[in-house]
């Protein structure tokens, strides 16, 4: 699909004239900064310098006091506790943080993570009913339990509490439970709203270790697990968030969990300087793995293992899973593919909505993700479960699916995300009324130009801006991530050292060797990934322009800057 470039508006020029002299940083790192906000030396410090003292009171956000009081109390007298999570990333390392900090503290602990194919998501019935059998009296629920009203009505029946730590919209109506963390609630008025689950989990501890004056260390060695979920669940990667991800790093770099360790190694993965990145796509995956293809549980268990040897038997299933998840998201993905090429209808349409019944339901949401990439549409994939359709929904930039969802709520029988992800289950009658509904509604809702597949472009640059001093600066703006995305930069004019080649397994990609006129000696290496289609634009030795961001490349001990080109036009092309 072509590439659309769009270049974001620069900032205030009265404001980075100002911070480039504040900061004795060239005009296009301090324009950087002030697109994402920052205008002043102050701010700068604290995006350069994060600093754990600067997160926010933990008792700013609603209920906390209360959740605090109840969960001293179920300490002091040593009631059974149950910690419940979600079988994704967010879910499971939220549940791993809880019980390696209360483990020691509650004799009688333990963890329930609900099964994806019998259960679903959320608070299941199953767990309200197991709970009562192991007469436990108090739940916490990690990023999940926002919506769970009819279960927290359910347990209080029953004389179990609930402590919800969720960072999901609320509807109207909100559980009714001891309490209720969670930064989107209308009437919370925590400064910051992007936490993911396992982040305002952490909250929930860091205020009960204020309050019984328990070192900070303590809970600053769970900040791997957070950092973790902060990557995995695409939350952006400001404020708080830069705090925690910034010394989770750190922790996840020099002494992370032994269980993390273990997914590390499998992953290939030793011995390098971790990022945002390496979550995203080596880590977080073999822990959603899990929950994918046999139970999330299994993730926990290896978030809080302590014994080396079960620790890697279990690294090795947990690995095992991942290559299953890669077979079966690669055989569905193409068949998906299939089923919508062969159809002008499906062609044609603003939507993607496809269904079979066969389709393995762990994989639906990593589907969803690559039609996306593929079609550039909002996009649900649909399987059977227990008598019901049901699966996951994937957007395009800035289109705001879970609102689209919503105007289709009186077909399904549930549903729950936010902007950019949802999952949601109907009864399979309705699903010719939902594509219906679906497509009229985002048709009616979406733009011209969220149609179209863009790269956001910061800055044009000249090859020779590429000083060290520019990349030593531009690492710093590090860790990465949604509202602090790696930067991109177009440069005109570029042209082929004569050296440019396809490489890889099938000569998919393409490795480039380029200069900023004709024979210079001064040669700048780049990759671009799966685009072998564009060498004859490189090779015909005219000038042509990549979009492209900057980055550090290993290899044999020797680290350079390497060119991580995203997309390549030749100079007569529109943008």
């Amino acid at each position: 699909m072509e590439k659309v470039w769009n270049f974001k508006e620069p900032g205030d020029p009265t404001d980075v004239k100002h911070l480039s002299a504040a900061l004795n940083v060239d005009m296009v790192i301090a324009n950087l900064l002030v697109q994402r906000g920052i205008r002043s030396f102050e701010d700068a410090r604290a995006f350069f310098r994060p600093n754990l003292s600067d997160l926010h009171d933990p008792f700013l956000m609603k209920d906390m006091d209360k959740a605090v009081e109840r969960l001293e109390q179920a300490i002091n007298v040593q009631e059974k506790v149950m910690i419940y999570g979600d079988y994704d990333v967010d879910g499971t390392t939220s549940v791993a943080m809880m019980y390696l900090f209360l483990k020691d503290r509650i004799s009688d602990l333990e963890f329930y993570i609900p099964d994806r194919y019998s259960e679903g998501y959320g608070i299941s019935r199953q767990s309200i009913d197991y709970a009562v059998e192991q007469k436990v009296t108090l739940i916490i629920a990690l990023d999940c339990g926002i919506k769970a009203i009819e279960r927290v009505d359910l347990a209080n029946q029953q004389g179990i509490d609930f402590i919800i730590c969720d960072h999901h919209n609320p509807d109207a109506e909100i559980p009714k439970a001891i309490a209720v963390l969670d930064p989107k609630r209308i009437d919370c008025e925590y400064p910051y709203k992007e936490l993911s689950g396992c982040g305002v989990g952490f909250k929930f501890l860091q205020a009960y270790s204020i309050k019984n004056d328990i070192p900070s260390p303590m809970l600053h060695d769970l900040l791997d697990l957070v950092v973790v979920s902060i990557a995995s669940d695409i939350v952006p990667v400001t404020g708080e968030n830069r705090i925690l991800a910034y010394f989770g790093l750190q922790k996840l770099n020099s002494n992370p969990c032994l269980g993390l360790k273990t997914i590390i190694k499998y992953s290939g993965l030793e011995g390098l300087e971790l990022t945002i990145s390496d979550i995203v796509f080596k880590i977080g995956p073999r822990l959603n793995a899990s929950g994918r293809i046999e139970h999330g549980k299994k993730s926990v268990e290896i978030l809080t293992i302590e014994d080396e040897t079960d620790a890697g038997k279990l690294g090795e299933e947990i690995d095992s899973f991942n290559e299953i998840r890669k077979t079966l998201d690669r055989d569905i993905t193409q068949e998906a593919l299939e089923m919508i090429t062969r159809s002008e209808e499906l062609v044609k349409r603003k939507t993607t909505v496809i269904y079979n019944r066969d389709w393995h339901k762990g994989v639906v949401g990593i589907v969803a993700s690559r039609l996306t990439e593929s079609f550039y549409r909002p996009t649900v994939v649909l399987t059977e479960s227990n008598g019901l359709a049901t699966g996951s929904a994937r957007s395009v930039k800035d289109f705001d699916l879970y609102e689209a969802i919503g105007a289709c709520s009186d077909l399904l029988e549930s549903y729950g995300g936010h902007m950019y992800a949802a999952g949601l289950t109907m009864k399979i009658e309705n699903i010719p009324s939902f594509m219906r509904r679906f497509e009229e509604v985002v048709s009616s809702m979406i733009t011209e130009k969220q149609t179209f597949h863009m790269i956001d472009v910061d800055a044009r640059l000249l090859l020779s801006d590429l000083t060290p001093k520019f990349f030593r600066i531009l690492k710093q703006f590090e860790p990465y991530g949604p509202h602090n995305m790696r930067p991109v930069f177009v440069t005109e004019g570029v042209f082929d050292y004569g050296t440019s080649r396809a490489v890889g397994r099938d000569n998919e990609h393409l490795k480039l060797d380029i200069t900023d006129f004709p024979n210079s000696s001064k040669v700048y290496a780049g990759i671009a990934f799966s685009q072998a289609d564009k060498v004859e634009i490189v090779k015909q030795s005219l000038p042509f322009s990549i979009c492209y961001s900057v980055m550090e490349n290993e290899f044999r001990g020797k680290v350079s800057m390497q060119l991580y080109v995203r997309d390549i036009k030749a100079q007569s092309q529109d943008y």
